[in-house]
């Protein structure tokens, strides 16, 4: 790996001085010159806006194959592929109106196409989208999607669910890699806050030959906020206030940024009591506080770019296990409690080497996860001890996660209009434990991948295809564990799991107005330590697990077909799927008790999964502030024995009237908004769930931005579950104890940029 890396700063060191350099004007279809247009260059972590005459200019570009976006809200995006082999380019744009969401540049698609090129379909949400809808957390704020929803504990823990996979099924991306933070936990969230996110991509279906293992239901891909435009300076500061938990919000954030070099630092604070349900009662121990820090250098001189990102995120997280007992409004956490710091260090490099070019993403996250456990002796009823003396607590359980992974892509020269990529992946892993229990053994985990794809287009058709191979090694040291009067042994493993994937899609637009997408893809994924060496007690979930060491690959084959017919005023989608899974791995009661908890262990059986999206988005000529918007989703899961899956989220049916107006010169981009979102009874249930009855919920809100004597910001007013709706969520992990989901909910948002 240090020889592949010298060669590459090798071939760096040769590029030419030379800087070139891209201006022009860009107006509306009436020559009318535009203001605040963006123009990216993704591979350069570069931009600019036009000034108030519609003109721009973008410096300091290499030689070579550029792809320049232009984009501005009300207006289709246009990009453009330009080959920079003189100083000064001059490009005039006239961009073309839009009543929809702007096409935007795909990251987490191989060939960075705009949605509207891409054999995919991949679904996005921009971070101000998430703040409109007034969600808690970066995972609530994504069930926006149709075909996403979470698995919730209270409003601190969320895990993302696409289409009825969870857990170590969603593979999530930050920062350009891999997030590992012990995703295999019912009680284990992100541990990402959504402050520093720009856009949020999600891939609904298998991705594993362009990520491996993890990717067989889905990729979650957070996208960070981009730097500043060159040669300028912004700061920000923002804050939100949640009603229901006197929950606080607070960021600020600064860049600074020269033709070269850009600077960017971000940092946050959360804090939240426990929620309150519509019975005006608090669920004990929902509170939660936040720290989050993330911030970002980049460089970029001739044929050469790089970005270096941080992120800590230390999280303090209360389990509830009593449900509505204690009533208080205390910011101190009662045990059991988490307390959680993630470090997310990222290297994102492109090297241009004429018509080619190579990408280089290197990346290192440790997970520091400590769990305390309720003490019972004369002090159990004193919670007023504060964060100090718990901070001195010992863990009963504290596993430190460290992951080094990799990702090296070589873009070959375009050959007329076949473009193809290769590429290795991989990452070296250890878990090691510190507490006195131990959940899963320390382990070393060694991932290696290699991958190849293509894209090619004709006329109004595009076919890409790829192959990938795999291999993931888990060793695992024997522990023995005394609890009470019984060791617990964790027996050592040593596996190798190997796995074959590949991909075909076909995307065609058979009328100007109507495109089709069709896509085949087959995934994997390899056990987890959890599922593989666990022996005892998981006092997240209240059980005692056991491991399986003769697990194998799940492995799973998925059919996509995507129907989108779009105009001018209207737009109407059709997505369906089916999912074949081989050897879904799943864990079931065994009748046994230990250590007073009944035992689980993990067993596995074929599967499948069915189901889809469907809506239209209505903007009616000649009502141009007008927008009705409709969804419905809908998925099934099976095992071959005839038992339904558990955790499948319930049907559900979204409606959203939506206004958008600008009042005189005081608020521009103004906007109101009213949604249904009907959930129907979920009768599908696995062997040890229980029936949920459907509900509805109406929720509204309204904002804009807003200047005021030459003083500019934003602002937004949400109500989530206006009429304080008595509900309880297919997906709650407190379910089992019939506590209701958050009522009422009122959430107040400022955000002001310098």
């Amino acid at each position: 790996m240090k020889t592949f890396i010298k060669l590459l700063l090798l071939v760096a060191g040769f590029s030419v001085n030379a800087q070139n350099s891209i201006s022009g004007t860009i107006t509306d279809s009436n020559n009318t010159p535009l203001e605040q247009v963006q123009i990216y260059a993704q591979e350069l972590h570069k931009g600019t806006t036009t000034k108030e005459d519609g003109s721009y200019i973008l410096r300091n570009i290499p030689k070579g194959k550029i792809k320049i976006t232009f984009s501005y809200l009300g207006f289709k995006t246009f990009y453009k592929i330009i080959e920079f082999n003189k100083e000064n380019i001059t490009l005039d744009i006239q961009l073309q109106e839009s009543p929809f969401h702007m096409d935007e540049v795909v990251i987490s698609a191989p060939f960075n196409k705009l949605q509207s090129e891409n054999v995919m379909k991949i679904e996005s949400l921009s971070a101000k989208s998430i703040i409109k809808s007034g969600a808690t957390s970066l995972v609530e704020g994504i069930t926006n999607i149709p075909g996403v929803s979470q698995i919730s504990t209270g409003g601190s823990i969320g895990k993302p669910v696409i289409r009825g996979l969870s857990g170590n099924r969603v593979l999530v991306y930050t920062q350009g890699i891999r997030l590992e933070n012990q995703q295999f936990g019912g009680e284990h969230g992100l541990g990402i806050n959504d402050a520093g996110i720009s856009n949020i991509e999600v891939i609904k279906g298998p991705a594993s030959l362009l990520y491996g293992s993890d990717a067989l239901g889905g990729v979650l891909y957070l996208i960070p906020e981009k730097f500043a435009a060159e040669n300028s300076k912004e700061l920000n500061v923002s804050h939100r206030f949640f009603g229901n938990t006197l929950g606080t919000n607070t960021s600020v954030g600064a860049k600074l940024s020269s033709e070269s070099w850009k600077f960017l630092a971000r940092g946050t604070y959360a804090n939240h009591v426990d929620y309150k349900i519509p019975t005006d009662e608090r669920v004990t121990n929902t509170r939660f506080n936040e720290k989050d820090f993330k911030t970002g250098i980049a460089y970029s001189k001739n044929n050469f770019t790089s970005e270096v990102r941080y992120n800590f995120n230390r999280s303090k997280l209360g389990l509830p296990e009593e449900g509505v007992a204690e009533q208080s409004t205390s910011r101190t956490l009662l045990e059991p409690y988490q307390a959680i710091d993630n470090h997310i260090i990222s290297s994102h490099n492109h090297f241009f080497l004429g018509d080619s070019k190579i990408d280089l993403d290197l990346g290192y996250t440790f997970n520091d996860r400590q769990e305390f456990e309720e003490h019972h002796d004369e002090h159990e009823d004193d919670h007023d001890h504060g964060e100090e003396e718990e901070e001195h607590e010992e863990a009963a359980l504290r596993m430190k996660l460290k992951t080094f992974s990799y990702n090296a892509k070589y873009h070959f020269p375009k050959i007329g209009n076949v473009e193809i990529l290769t590429g290795v992946q991989g990452l070296h892993q250890t878990n090691t434990n510190f507490g006195e229990e131990i959940l899963i053994p320390d382990a070393t985990i060694n991932d290696f991948g290699v991958f190849t794809t293509a894209y090619y287009s004709w006329n109004r058709n595009t076919l890409q295809a790829g192959v990938r191979y795999d291999n993931r090694n888990i060793e695992t040291e024997r522990h023995e564990v005394a609890h009470e009067d019984e060791i617990h042994i964790f027996e050592a493993v040593d596996k190798s799991y190997n796995s074959f994937t590949s991909s075909l899609g076909f995307k065609t637009s058979i009328t100007d107005n109507f495109v089709a997408r069709i896509n085949i893809a087959t995934g994997f994924r390899a056990p987890t330590l959890a599922e593989l060496s666990s022996n005892g007690v998981h006092h997240g979930t209240n059980r005692f697990e056991k491991g399986n060491n003769n697990l194998t690959n799940e492995k799973n084959t998925q059919f996509d077909l995507s129907l989108e017919y779009k105009t001018e005023h209207f737009e109407l989608f059709a997505n369906g799927f089916y999912n074949l899974l081989n050897d879904y791995i799943f864990i079931s009661p065994t009748g046994e008790v230990e250590d007073g908890e009944p035992v689980y262990s993990y067993l596995q059986e074929d599967a499948k999964l069915y189901g889809g999206e469907f809506g239209f988005h209505l903007h009616p000529h000649p009502l141009d502030w007008l927008h009705l918007e409709s969804s419905f989703e809908t998925v099934i899961g099976e095992q071959d024995n005839g038992d339904y899956l558990p955790l499948i989220p319930a049907n559900s049916w979204k409606n959203t009237l939506r206004t958008e107006f600008d009042i005189k010169n005081w608020m521009q981009q103004g906007y109101a908004s009213v949604t249904l979102k009907s959930t129907f009874s979920q009768n599908n249930i696995g062997p040890f769930e229980t029936y949920s009855p459907s509900y509805n919920l109406i929720n509204f809100g309204l904002g804009g931005d807003i200047t005021l004597n030459d003083i500019k910001f934003s602002t937004s007013l949400s109500v989530n579950n206006l009429l304080d709706t008595k509900y309880i969520n297919h997906l709650s992990r407190l379910k089992s104890d019939e506590i209701l989901n958050q009522g009422r909910n009122i959430i107040l948002g400022i955000n002001f940029s310098i």
